[in-house]
């Protein structure tokens, strides 16, 4: 056999040892490869594969680079690559790696996919849907692909496509359990009977698995009113998510400590001038608090677009201070943020926004995290309208611990946590209160619901819009929602959902006592 054929055949074992788990197996077979041949692509590929495998991430991104030295057109290598400078929160490398792949052209399904996967991190949710669309077409049986386009059609607000796309998958023996959770929160439920289904499957399910379908169970025992079997599976999903991730929750109250401080004085004396922009207007908060109302409720004004949720101010402020997202020192992350000019950083935002913008006057942002950096919002884009929501602390507390963010909120899943989350949260937003008077507004979620109209003209005026009476039947409005909150949108304002926390009171008695140990007026509104 010759050398050449001898590596080819090498690989291709540790290929197949490593997609069926043997790390060290495949380890082996790509050294003797190497041994053989160091300008064999596939075999650096391998190597960055293995490394990525085992989180080990500078080796990674040293691997896929070789690959595509040795060959600039291995459009796997760059998404590969691309998606490892995400994991350390490098998106302008992440930015010009995935560009590279774009440009090869792959048609490839796991490229197509892991392109899309990028983009999605990289915010940019309709190219990304592309991307998905590409890799169903090459291959439409797999459900892991139609899953990733059903989830940005939703992102998008296209939920019947997302619909349709996941039904050739849902009610089967082995149909995937992310495919069921997104297809219950696209439909609602007339009876348990296919929640009663979901909860058996769990059961035996592994822990991922099991906290999708537990989490669309809830939601569809709730869509009819079984009230007890819905807490019961909001439970067993918390605990089976809960037990998958690693919060780290020393890290996120450094975090917060850090930006009260490093901001403390960011109100006072002369600044560098920001970006002289005043297209953008952020709507932040906590999530499932009515931001999905409000960003309705805006961009039903003619001058008004929604972009969605935008992770592009975080993303540009990495960029710029060249940082990740407070991964090891997160204090010094935060000092970092601090220094960067406000100008560059507002430019940097537009600009990376530009592409979810359609052409409106005005943009909504309604990423809820965006909260933590209204300092840096305020100075970067001095002219922006930043609206901030209010909720009852249970409300607000318990709608998040019944919804499954995925990657999202880790927080959210173990009621004490979730309650001392929400705790730090109001405190920074009084720490901003404090040092910003005037420059965002409190919307309560119970005012507006409760008085209406009063209190959309009031949004209106903050944000320096001329009235128009479409704002008040945002309802009518034909356009498909990218959240949870897509069937609530379309109803007129009700206050159903004002203390739906206490049909299960006796079972949140952790989160209410933590709340209040924290200091936080448990039934009460957070002002």
């Amino acid at each position: 056999m010759s050398s050449a054929n001898q590596t080819n055949e090498l690989l291709r074992i540790g290929f197949e040892a490593l997609q069926a788990g043997r790390t060290k197996e495949a380890a082996e077979y790509c050294r003797r490869a190497l041994s053989i041949d160091q300008s064999k692509p596939g075999a650096h590929f391998l190597v960055g594969l293995i490394a990525q495998d085992s989180a080990d991430l500078k080796t990674a991104v040293r691997a896929f680079g070789s690959a595509t030295k040795l060959d600039p057109q291995f459009a796997a290598a760059w998404a590969h690559l691309s998606r490892v400078f995400m994991r350390l929160g490098q998106p302008a490398r992440a930015e010009s790696a995935i560009a590279k792949a774009i440009e090869n052209e792959p048609a490839d399904a796991p490229v197509c996919d892991l392109i899309g996967v990028v983009l999605s991190l990289l915010g940019d949710q309709k190219q990304a849907r592309e991307w998905y669309a590409k890799a169903c077409a090459a291959a439409p049986d797999a459900a892991q692909f139609s899953v990733n386009l059903a989830t940005a059609s939703m992102f998008l607000g296209e939920n019947e496509a997302a619909r349709n796309t996941l039904a050739p998958f849902i009610g089967k023996v082995d149909s995937p359990a992310q495919a069921e959770w997104l297809y219950s929160s696209i439909v609602k439920a007339a009876d348990g009977k296919r929640a009663e289904t979901l909860m058996r499957r769990a059961k035996s399910a592994d822990a991922q698995s099991a906290a999708f379908l537990a989490f669309a169970a809830g939601k569809e025992f709730e869509d009819c009113g079984a009230w007890t079997e819905a807490f019961e599976a909001f439970e067993a999903g918390a605990r089976a998510k809960r037990s998958t991730i690693s919060y780290d929750e020393e890290a996120e109250e450094r975090r917060f400590e850090a930006l009260a401080e490093t901001f403390a004085d960011q109100n006072r004396g002369p600044a560098a001038a920001g970006f002289d922009d005043g297209s953008a207007i952020f709507v932040v908060g906590q999530p499932r608090t009515g931001t999905t109302l409000i960003e309705r409720i805006i961009t039903s004004h003619s001058q008004v677009e929604s972009a969605g949720e935008l992770q592009q101010f975080r993303l540009s402020l990495n960029r710029l201070a060249q940082t990740g997202d407070g991964a090891g020192d997160v204090a010094e992350a935060v000092r970092q943020w601090s220094r960067v000019d406000p100008n560059a950083l507002g430019r940097e935002y537009i600009r990376a926004s530009a592409p979810m913008r359609s052409g409106a006057p005005r943009f909504v942002d309604k990423l809820p995290g965006n909260y933590q950096y209204i300092p840096l919002i305020l100075t970067a884009l001095p002219n922006a309208r930043i609206v901030h929501l209010t909720r009852e602390p249970m409300d607000a507390c318990f709608a998040s611990y019944k919804q499954l963010f995925a990657e999202a909120y880790l927080h959210s899943y173990d009621q004490c946590e979730m309650a001392r989350h929400f705790a730090r949260y109001h405190r920074l937003m009084n720490v901003w209160r404090r040092r910003f008077p005037g420059r965002f507004l409190d919307v309560s979620y119970e005012d507006t619901v409760k008085d209406f109209e009063t209190n959309v003209r009031r949004l209106i005026e903050f944000l320096d819009l001329p009235w128009e009476d479409g704002c008040l039947r945002y309802y009518e409005r034909k356009e498909a929602v990218a959240t949870a909150s897509a069937v609530q949108v379309r109803e007129k304002p009700h206050s159903r959902s004002i203390g739906r926390w206490r049909r299960y009171e006796k079972r949140l008695s952790a989160m209410r006592e933590t709340l209040e140990g924290c200091g936080v007026v448990a039934s009460g509104v957070v002002l």
